[in-house]
C-alpha cells in the first residue's frame, strides 16, 4: 500500500514506518493519523512482523496536531481531531506487536503523547520533549492521558503547566524513554532492541502485551487475578511447551507462534 504521510519498510521481521511530512515538522494532520492507524492495522495482521519501529523524517520527530488544520472548527470538527487521535494512541498498544519509538529531534504536545504511547522508546541525544499547549491557550489535555502515565504526576505536571522542554537524558532518567544514545547509533540500537524482542515467540509477545496494559491499572489483587489466569493459558501453548523444553535440553528454541 502507498501512503502520502509515511513511508514503510520492511527488514526481515521488523516492520519500520517513518513519519514522513518533514516540511509540516510532521505535524499529525487527520490524514497523517488515518494513514498511520490503517498501517498500524495492516501490521497488527501480518503474523510475520514480530516488532514495529515508529521513526520520523527530518529534524522534528512530531511537532504534534496540525495547527494549520486546527482554527475555527466547529465542536464537530475538534471532536473528530481528538476521536482519531484517542483511536491512533490506542491502536499503538493494541496490535499485537511491540511498537518502538525511535526519537531522533523534538517531540511536542500530540508528538510527545505519540512517544509516550509507544511500547518502548529510543532517543538520540538531541531528542526533546514538551507539551507546550498551555503558551498558546490549549492545554495538552490528551496528551497528558500518556505521559502521566510514564513519567508519574508531579512530573507530568510540571511538563504540562510549564511547556518547558525535557531534554533525552532527563526523559530517560523520568521514564519516558527506555534508553539514549548518539544520533549516529539511532538506527542501529532500536533495531538491535526490536531485533531482541523478535528473536522471543510472536504468540508469547502477544499476549504479555495484551496482559500489561489490562493489568497495569487494576488494583493489585484484580491484577493478579487477571496475570495468573493469562499466565495459565499462556503455559497450556505449545510454544510455552517448546521454550521449557529447550531450556532444559540447552538448545535453541523453534517457535510456531502456537
Amino acid at each position: 500500500m502507498q501512503y502520502e504521510n509515511l513511508l514503510l519498510e520492511r527488514d526481515g521481521d521488523l516492520a519500520i514506518v517513518t513519519l514522513n511530512r518533514p516540511n509540516r515538522r510532521n505535524a499529525l494532520s487527520l490524514a497523517l493519523m488515518d494513514e498511520l492507524i490503517a498501517c498500524l492495522d495492516g501490521i497488527g495482521a501480518d503474523g510475520g512482523t514480530r516488532a514495529v519501529i515508529l521513526a520520523a523524517a527530518g529534524p522534528v520527530f512530531c511537532s504534534g496536531h496540525d495547527l494549520g488544520e486546527m482554527k475555527g472548527l466547529d465542536i464537530n470538527g475538534y471532536r473528530r481531531v481528538f476521536d482519531v487521535c484517542t483511536r491512533l494512541m490506542t491502536r499503538l498498544q493494541s496490535i499485537p506487536q511491540p511498537v518502538i519509538a525511535e526519537v531522533q529531534g523534538l517531540a511536542t504536545a500530540a508528538g510527545c503523547q505519540l512517544v509516550a504511547s509507544c511500547d518502548l522508546a529510543v532517543a538520540s541525544e538531541q531528542a526533546a520533549f514538551a507539551t507546550p499547549g498551555v503558551r498558546i491557550g490549549l492545554f495538552c489535555t490528551t496528551p497528558m492521558v500518556a505521559l502521566s502515565r510514564s513519567i508519574g504526576r508531579k512530573r507530568a505536571l510540571e511538563m504540562l503547566l510549564t511547556g518547558e522542554a525535557v531534554g533525552a537524558p532527563q526523559a530517560a532518567e523520568w521514564g519516558l524513554v527506555n534508553r539514549v544514545v548518539p544520533s549516529g547509533q539511532l538506527r542501529l540500537e532500536t533495531v538491535r532492541l526490536a531485533r531482541r524482542i523478535a528473536g522471543a515467540s510472536g504468540l508469547v509477545i502477544a499476549l504479555g502485551k495484551q496482559a500489561f496494559y489490562t493489568q497495569v491499572d487494576l488494583d493489585q489483587p484484580k491484577a493478579y487475578a487477571h496475570a495468573k489466569e493469562i499466565m495459565t493459558m499462556n503455559s497450556l501453548a505449545a510454544d510455552a511447551q517448546e521454550g521449557i523444553g529447550a531450556f532444559l535440553e540447552k538448545r535453541a528454541a523453534c517457535w510456531k507462534g502456537k
